[in-house]
């Protein structure tokens, strides 16, 4: 008897005018495609039904987020999605839907056909709950920016501490020969930051978009700032709290949870936005930029830290990720590094330093998924199945897409010069990067690590 594979890879090639570049191994255990090659399985008729409802990369994320498609334990995802992206440039196909002329002509009957017989006809399956809801109100508003927040961010400040270590840092780590593992990487990138920043003891200093701390905690700890946190995320704020007090700093240091459009108690001398600014929107980033200036004392600095996209072509049409919308990141929104150190400046920067840390932030996401998949039985106890198959799935996507330069991050350092120009940094960039910190304890955030007993992130 022929398989549920066996009909479907030749229909699935046709369709794409490109051979699979995967096997497909059906319900009933049948396989088919090209032997060797990555495998993708269908555990029931739902992962087809996904795919009829939704013939693109949101249907094939729905189909394995709720657990009816899987990839092959015995293969790495890596390799999975690393075929699948290739499927893609070489076909320049972002839909399964073939075009109206196909669907009543030859092509359209076998693929109706095949869909008959293999039972992948029938109503929708159900959404998976971790799927975002429809947004409400105008995009960007302060509303519906909480609601984008509160659904990437509120989902357990226990389940981020598994994935990102004890350093609960959510961007990239800065790797260097001395720093080789996540958490002393992470903390050679906040230390990157303060150093940028030129942070002196009793500079104010604001970081957008705070998430549990972490940066702030450093700033005050060895170079002696007061500092001022904000976030929409109900759940880092609380995390962010706690941290602070139990490092006895909460003298220096404050979090509030608020938006950046609502903060009115400048003058700052020292402004951080790392991993934040993907979120304001190419409409609001003009506002964002001009506002983050206005809240800077003359000759104060922002340190930008941004992931970008690749520019578009002439007339080529952006398009963001339906799974990311759609599961990760809500609203979110990717420019081009030229468009927003040009944004920067018109709203009155000066732009002094811009450095890419695109193969930092791909050995990150490796790291990271190496934690969740590690301690997947706790992960999914701490959140849902769902979600943790969420994360797995856009953490080493988004790893690839960064090795393969699709997208980078960059961080940018920006002045605002005083009226007469002057812009406070010293003549030289090694000069400027290497201030002397405040005496302080190390960044510690558990008895165990303080005890150097602390377990060291996969």
């Amino acid at each position: 008897m022929t398989g549920a594979a066996q009909r479907l890879a030749p229909v699935l090639a046709e369709l794409l005018g490109a051979e699979l570049p995967i096997r497909l191994r059906g319900w009933d255990g049948v396989e088919a495609g090209p032997p060797g090659a990555p495998t993708l399985v269908l555990r029931n008729r739902r992962a087809l039904r996904h795919l009829i409802w939704r013939p693109d990369e949101l249907g094939l994320a729905r189909a394995y987020v709720s657990g009816d498609l899987e990839v092959d334990p015995e293969r790495d995802l890596y390799d999975v999605l690393t075929a699948v992206a290739r499927l893609a440039e070489r076909t320049e196909a972002a839909t399964l839907r073939p075009r109206l002329a196909d669907v009543f002509g030859p092509q359209g009957r076998r693929l109706l056909g095949t869909a008959v017989r293999v039972g992948a006809i029938g109503p929708r399956p159900p959404l998976p709950p971790e799927e975002a809801r429809r947004l409400k109100g105008s995009r960007h508003s302060l509303g519906r920016d909480r609601t984008a927040i509160s659904h990437h961010y509120d989902v357990g400040n226990d389940f981020y501490r598994l994935v990102l270590g004890p350093s609960m840092v959510y961007s990239c780590a800065y790797w260097t020969p001395e720093a080789d593992t996540l958490e002393l990487a992470q903390e050679a990138k906040l230390d990157l930051v303060c150093r940028k920043l030129g942070l002196r003891p009793g500079m104010r200093m604001l970081d957008v978009g705070c998430g549990w701390g972490s940066l702030l905690m450093h700033a005050a700890r060895h170079y002696g700032v007061v500092g001022t946190g904000i976030t929409l995320s109900a759940e880092q704020a609380r995390g962010a709290r706690q941290r602070i007090a139990e490092a006895g700093l909460s003298d220096q240091l404050t979090i509030r949870l608020q938006d950046y459009r609502e903060v009115a108690d400048g003058p700052y001398q020292a402004i951080s936005s790392v991993g934040m600014a993907e979120h304001v929107g190419t409409e609001q980033y003009r506002r964002y930029a001009g506002l983050l200036y206005g809240l800077l004392t003359p000759g104060g600095r922002l340190l930008n830290h941004q992931i970008a996209r690749r520019p578009s072509t002439p007339g080529e049409r952006y398009r963001t990720s339906p799974f990311i919308t759609a599961y990760v990141f809500p609203d979110g929104d990717l420019s081009p590094i030229g468009q927003t150190v040009s944004l920067l400046e018109q709203a009155g920067f000066e732009i002094r330093d811009v450095e890419s840390l695109r193969e930092h932030y791909a050995r990150t996401l490796r790291a990271w998924v190496g934690n969740l998949e590690s301690d997947w039985a706790r992960a999914t106890q701490l959140t849902s199945v769902g979600r943790a198959r969420v994360w797995r799935l856009y953490m080493a996507a988004s790893a690839l897409a960064f090795e393969e330069n699709r997208i980078g991050v960059n961080q940018v350092l920006a002045v605002r010069t005083t009226a007469d120009g002057d812009s406070g940094l010293p003549g030289t960039r090694d000069e400027w990067l290497a201030p002397a910190r405040a005496q302080g304890p190390e960044l510690t955030d558990s008895p165990e690590e303080e005890r150097g007993t602390a377990r060291e992130p996969a």
